[in-house]
Formats: structure tokens, C-alpha cells, sequence
């Protein structure tokens, strides 16, 4: 029940922001796209409670509870990026808006984007990990956590994936070609 209710969020997540952007700028209704925007955090609440029930009824924690809170943490960290980038992209299409605005190639610049762009992941990374730290307290000892711990453990190797990827365009900048300006 707990993947096919991430397998629904996910495709809501796509449909919410398709319809919003759709209200937005297609049929020029603005406060209605809005509001579908911001119904977005409302479907990692019911994951977050059909979990907190599944695992109050005595489930047992596995792969589907850790995997939702992964989810839940990647949307609370990726979210509000995808939705920006979704609706620069409808903006500059449909709407007449600038294009958008596309990330630096070399120097410092490109090492504060990813940067940026590792923090999202990494606040991704930390709330997945603080929410199954708090499905594992909630089971409480007398259950069995190792699959909870486990994904906690690959939320750690994300966030140093990302610390790495930042630190070696900080280290070693990409340098623009010669003659290119």
C-alpha cells in the first residue's frame, strides 16, 4: 500500500504542477494555478500520516516506511527547485516571459551553483534522515529498525556525494576555454 501511495504522490506531484502552470499562464488565471501550486505539500502530509498508521497498526518498519521518508525529504528539498525551473521553462514558452536563466559553466560562479544545488539535496538528505530517526524512536526498541537505519545510512552517502561534487568544482574550477570571450 505504502509504494503505490508514493507511486500516486509522485504522479499527483507531475499533475498538480502541469494543471497549476496550465491555470497559470494558459488560461491566464493566475490565483487558481497558485493555489493547485500550493496544494503540492499536501500530498507529502497524507504519506507522512498513511505511513505514521501503517506503522501504529503494527506494521512492521521495511524498505516502503524508509522509502517514504526519503520521498518526503527529497520533495521538501527538490521541490520548490523543480517547480521554479518548471514554471521559468512554461513562462519563457507560453507566456512570453525572459528565457531562462541557465547555470555558469566555469569559475567561481559555477562552484557557488553547485554549491546551491548541493544544499538542496543535502536539506533533502537531512530531513529524509531526521524522519526516519523519528519512525525509528516512534517503533521504539522492540521493533525491528535495520532497514530504517540503512536508508538513513545511504541519506549520509548522498549528502557526501554532493559535498564531494561541490568541493572538487571549488578545488578545481573549470576553466573557460581560451579565446572564448
Amino acid at each position: 500500500m505504502i509504494v503505490g501511495l508514493i507511486i500516486a504522490c509522485e504522479v499527483a506531484f507531475w499533475v498538480l504542477l502541469a494543471a497549476g502552470l496550465a491555470f497559470r499562464y494558459a488560461l491566464r488565471m493566475p490565483r487558481v494555478g497558485l493555489a493547485l501550486l500550493l496544494c503540492e505539500p499536501l500530498l507529502e502530509v497524507v504519506l507522512f500520516t498513511v505511513t505514521a498508521i501503517d506503522l501504529k497498526n503494527g506494521a512492521e518498519p521495511d524498505w516502503k516506511h524508509g522509502l517514504a521518508a526519503v520521498y518526503i525529504g527529497f520533495t521538501v528539498g527538490l521541490g520548490h527547485a523543480t517547480i521554479k525551473w518548471a514554471d521559468a521553462r512554461v513562462a519563457h514558452r507560453f507566456a512570453g516571459g525572459p528565457p531562462p536563466v541557465r547555470p555558469p559553466k566555469y569559475g567561481m560562479a559555477r562552484a557557488a551553483h553547485e554549491w546551491r544545488t548541493a544544499g538542496r539535496w543535502i536539506v533533502a538528505a537531512v530531513v529524509a534522515a531526521a524522519l526516519l530517526q523519528a519512525a525509528v524512536w516512534y517503533v521504539g526498541d522492540d521493533g525491528e529498525t535495520s532497514t530504517l537505519r540503512a536508508w538513513q545510512s545511504k541519506m549520509l552517502l548522498v549528502i557526501g556525494v554532493n559535498v564531494l561534487i561541490a568541493g572538487s568544482y571549488t578545488l578545481f574550477p573549470k576553466r573557460e576555454p581560451a579565446g572564448s570571450r
